[in-house]
C-alpha cells in the first residue's frame, strides 16, 4: 500500500472490527476488542510493510469491492491480466443462537476461485505492542499461532500452512477458509462451519435492517450509516466509539492525531437522536444505559468528556514509537488526554441523551421519578458551570473560555429537566428548573452575541465564529425564525463555508490554522438552511455531501475542502449520525411518493 487513503470498508460484530482495502488487504484489526493493541496496523505504519494480511493474485490488474447488500459483509473480486479471478469474502460472525447474540472475536476470510486458474499467495504479518512485528509462531495440524509479547492470535485454516508460512504462490483450485481469532481450537471443519457462519451472519444483518424505520429518499445511504453506527457499538457495555482508528490526522503533518476508539459524551445527543430516528431502539437504550452508568460513577463529581468502552479504565495518553503513522504522518497516540479536560457541555449531553426514556413510548422501561431524581444533580452541575471557562466542544488544549456551545448545552439540560418534571407531574420542580434555565438563557444570549459580527460567536467576549452555533436553534435556545439565528448562519456561511464544506472555525488554535473541514458541520448547516426555509439549497448541499462518501458509503471525520480527500479517524460516528439526521429531515414523505409515484 504505497498510497494510502480512506477508501476502506469496516467489518465487525459489536465486539471487534477491522478495516479492509479495495484490494482485500486487512489493514487495521484491534484484538480482542475495539480499543486493544492492533494485530493488523498497516494503516498506521507509514511505508513499512508490516501489520496486515492479504491475498496476492499473480498478474493482478484490478479489483471490485463492495458490501453485500444490507450487511456488514464485504466481497472483493481480484482480477488478473490473464483473466483469472478470485473472490475474497470478509466478515465477523454475528448471529442469533438459542435466543442470544453470538459474536466471537473472530475475522473470517473466504477465498475462492471465480474464473481461470488463479495463482495466489496469502500473506499474514501480524504485529503486537503497537507496531512490533510478531516473529515467533508455531504450526499445528490446521492452524498457525502467532505469539506476540503481549498478545496471541491464531489463524485456523484449511489452506496449505507451508504456503502461508513461506508466503509462496500456489494455484487456487477450491475455496479456502481462514479464521483469525483467539488461541483456541476452532469448533468444526473450517469450510462447512464458516459457510454456515456466513449465512447466519447475513441473515442477522438482513433482519436487523428490516427493523429500521427510514425515509423514502436516500435509503441506501441511511442503511449503510445505520449499520456503521451499530458496528461502533461495543455491545458488552453499550458504549459507542467515536471511530475505529487512532491517529489518522486531520491533515497531513498537522499533528492533530488523536485516538478515537472511545466514547465521547458530546456525541451522545446526536447518536441517540439518530438511533431513535431510524428505530434502532435497543442499541439506543444500551447506549443510554452506558451514559447513565458513567454519570452514576461519581455523584456530584465533574463528568469527564470521554470514557473508555469499559468506563473505569484509564485513558492516559502516550505515543507508539514503532508506528510511523498514516502515510508517515505521526505521531500515533494511544489514549486521549481529553479525558482530563473540562467540558461543561457534557452535562447537557447526558440529560438530552436520557430524554427519550421519558418520551419514547416504544421503550419497555420508561423513565420515572427515580431516573429524574438521578438526573437532577447533573442538572445542578450544568447550572453551576454554565458560565465557567472550559475547553469547549473542539477540545482546545492550550486555552479555556466560556464557550457558547457549552453554555447552551447547560441551558438545554436545565430546560429538558423542566420538561421532564412537567411530564411527570412535578410542577414545583418544573418551575425550579425553568427558572434555572432562564437564568442561563438571558445572559447567554446577551454575552454570546457580537454586534460587530452580527452573529453568535464561539465564546463570550470574542468575535470569532464557530460552526457549533449552527446548533442553537436545533437545541431550542433560539427560535428558528429568530433574526439573530439567521444572521449567525449568514456570517458562518461567509467565513467558514469553503467549497461546499464547513470549517469548525477559521482562527489559529494550539496547532496553528486548521486546514480541513469538519464533515458533521456540513450537516449542521444543511439542517439550519432547512429550518430557515432554504430547502432546495439544503437538498443540493446534502446530495453533494453524499458524493464525498468513499466507495463503501462511509465518511471519516474531516475533508480537504479543495481536493475532497477524506481525513481524520475513520469511520466517524459523528459524521454518519449527521448524515442520518439530515437525510431523515430532508426526505420526501412516504405517503406522497407512494401515491404519486
Amino acid at each position: 500500500m504505497s498510497t494510502q487513503d480512506l477508501d476502506l470498508a469496516v467489518i465487525g460484530n459489536c465486539r471487534i472490527s477491522a478495516l479492509v482495502s479495495p484490494e482485500a488487504r486487512l489493514v487495521w484489526f484491534c484484538f480482542p476488542r475495539f480499543d486493544a493493541d492492533p494485530v493488523f496496523c498497516r494503516l498506521a505504519s507509514g511505508s513499512e510493510e508490516k501489520g496486515f494480511s492479504d491475498v496476492v493474485l499473480d498478474g493482478f490488474a484490478s479489483s471490485q469491492s463492495s458490501y453485500v447488500r444490507n450487511s456488514a459483509v464485504v466481497e472483493t473480486v481480484l482480477a488478473g491480466a490473464s483473466g483469472a479471478k478470485v473472490r475474497v469474502t470478509d466478515f465477523a460472525p454475528r448471529f442469533r443462537n438459542f435466543g442470544r447474540i453470538t459474536k466471537p472475536p473472530q475475522l473470517i476470510r473466504i477465498v475462492e476461485p471465480v474464473t481461470g486458474m488463479p495463482r495466489i499467495a496469502i500473506r499474514v504479518r501480524p504485529c503486537n505492542n503497537y507496531g512490533e512485528p510478531v516473529m515467533r509462531r508455531s504450526i499445528g495440524s490446521n492452524h498457525i499461532t502467532y505469539w506476540g509479547e503481549k498478545s496471541v492470535i491464531r489463524l485456523t485454516t484449511d489452506a496449505p500452512l507451508s504456503y502461508i508460512e513461506s508466503e509462496s504462490a500456489f494455484v487456487l483450485t477450491r475455496p479456502i477458509y481462514l479464521v483469525f481469532g483467539a488461541d483456541e481450537p476452532f469448533p468444526g471443519e473450517p469450510g462447512a462451519t464458516t459457510r454456515d457462519l456466513l449465512a447466519r451472519t447475513l441473515d442477522y444483518w438482513s433482519d436487523w435492517v428490516r427493523g429500521l424505520s427510514i425515509s423514502y429518499d436516500w435509503q441506501e445511504a441511511i442503511i449503510r450509516a445505520a449499520i456503521m453506527l451499530k458496528l461502533s457499538n461495543f455491545e458488552e457495555t453499550g458504549g459507542i466509539v467515536a471511530a475505529h482508528t487512532t491517529s489518522i490526522p486531520e491533515a497531513h503533518g498537522s499533528g492533530r492525531n488523536w485516538d478515537y476508539r472511545y466514547c465521547w459524551l458530546r456525541d451522545a445527543y446526536f447518536v441517540v437522536k439518530a438511533l431513535s430516528r431510524i428505530g434502532a431502539t435497543r442499541t439506543m437504550e444500551d447506549f443510554i444505559s452506558f451514559i447513565l452508568g458513567v454519570a452514576s460513577a461519581g455523584a456530584n463529581e465533574p463528568l469527564r468528556p470521554v470514557y473508555g468502552i469499559v468506563p473505569s479504565e484509564p485513558l492516559d495518553e502516550r505515543e507508539a514509537p514503532l508506528l510511523a503513522g498514516y502515510n508517515g504522518s505521526g505521531p500515533v497516540r494511544i489514549g486521549n488526554a481529553a479525558a482530563a479536560q473540562i467540558q461543561h457541555d457534557t452535562y447537557g449531553s447526558v440529560i438530552l441523551s436520557a430524554l427519550p426514556m421519558f418520551i419514547d413510548a416504544r421503550l419497555p422501561n420508561p423513565g420515572d421519578e427515580t431516573l429524574f431524581r438521578f438526573l437532577e444533580p447533573i442538572g445542578e452541575m450544568a447550572a453551576r458551570y454554565a458560565f465557567e471557562p472550559d475547553a469547549g466542544i473542539w477540545e482546545y488544549r492550550g486555552r479555556q473560555r466560556v464557550h457558547t456551545h457549552s453554555a447552551a448545552m447547560c441551558w438545554a439540560g436545565c430546560n429538558r429537566l423542566a420538561a421532564i418534571a412537567e411530564r411527570l407531574g412535578f410542577h414545583d420542580r418544573a418551575a425550579i428548573w425553568d427558572a434555572k434555565a432562564e437564568a442561563i438563557r438571558g445572559p447567554l444570549l446577551e454575552q454570546a452575541w457580537s454586534e460587530k459580527r452580527q452573529a453568535f460567536t464561539a465564546a463570550f467576549g470574542v468575535n470569532e465564529l464557530d460552526a457549533s452555533c449552527l446548533l442553537l436553534a436545533e437545541i431550542g435556545l433560539v427560535a428558528e425564525d429568530d433574526p439573530r439565528f439567521a444572521k449567525t448562519v449568514s456570517a458562518i456561511e461567509h467565513e467558514l463555508f469553503r467549497h461546499n464544506n464547513v470549517m469548525r472555525y477559521a482562527t489559529a488554535d494550539d496547532f496553528g490554522l486548521p486546514e480541513t473541514a469538519f464533515l458533521v458541520c456540513r450537516f449542521w448547516l444543511i439542517d439550519a438552511w432547512w429550518s430557515l426555509g432554504r430547502r432546495e439549497e439544503a437538498r443540493e448541499l446534502f446530495v453533494d455531501a453524499l458524493n464525498h462518501r468513499n466507495r463503501y458509503g462511509l465518511l471519516s471525520e474531516d475533508i480537504d475542502p479543495v481536493t475532497g480527500r477524506l481525513w481524520g479517524n475513520f469511520p466517524q460516528t459523528y459524521s454518519m449520525a449527521g448524515l442520518i439526521l439530515s437525510a431523515m429531515r430532508l426526505s420526501r414523505n412516504w405517503e406522497d411518493r407512494y401515491w404519486r409515484g
